[in-house]
């Protein structure tokens, strides 16, 4: 729970300044491939919004649009040159050609499972547009998966506490600065 404390005194300050628009600058950011704390972020606001400093509602949909925005903008930059970069560079990480076409054939296959369940894994959420539209994943099935995964993950991580946060202690947060 230490961890927990930590990340929120670090986080609340900028969030409880610059409110909503500063969670959303950093989700997006975070979809979008920086290293960012976006999940912390997320969670640290709904503790916020448990003491009534922030509407939940808010919360749970800036998150959402912040995350899809982010790995859509990822998606079309690896679609614009992220194939020309693998090519290029793909020898320094062992990427053959052979792999890259077993990648991008996977991705034709499974690319909705693959978007959906990278939004739950910390360096795959960040990487997952860029990749995907590397890889040329039909955009219509990316943009679902993305927008499902999206929800899915900004549901979890805003409306998880916010409702269950009783059970894991998150009452000792609750105190205001």
């Amino acid at each position: 729970m230490q961890f927990i404390h930590e990340g929120l005194a670090l986080i609340e300050p900028f969030i409880r300044t610059y409110g909503l628009p500063a969670l959303f600058i950093i989700v997006y950011l975070e979809s979008l491939g920086a290293p960012l704390p976006g999940e912390s972020a997320l969670i640290g606001a709904s503790v916020m919004a448990i003491r009534g400093d922030l509407p939940i509602a808010g919360v749970f949909l800036s998150v959402w649009i912040a995350a899809v925005l982010g790995d859509t903008t990822g998606y079309a930059i690896g679609k614009l040159g992220g194939r020309r970069l693998l090519h290029r560079f793909g020898w320094l990480v062992k990427l053959t050609p052979e792999r890259l076409a077993s990648f991008e054939e996977m991705f034709r296959q499974k690319g909705a499972y693959i978007v959906l369940g990278a939004r739950f894994v910390v360096v795959l959420r960040q990487l997952n547009g860029l990749i995907a539209g590397s890889m040329n994943m039909p955009f219509h099935k990316f943009l679902a998966a993305n927008a499902i995964g999206g929800a899915l993950w900004a549901m979890v991580w805003s409306l998880g506490p916010y409702f269950f946060g009783d059970l894991f202690g998150v009452d000792v947060l609750l105190r205001k600065p």
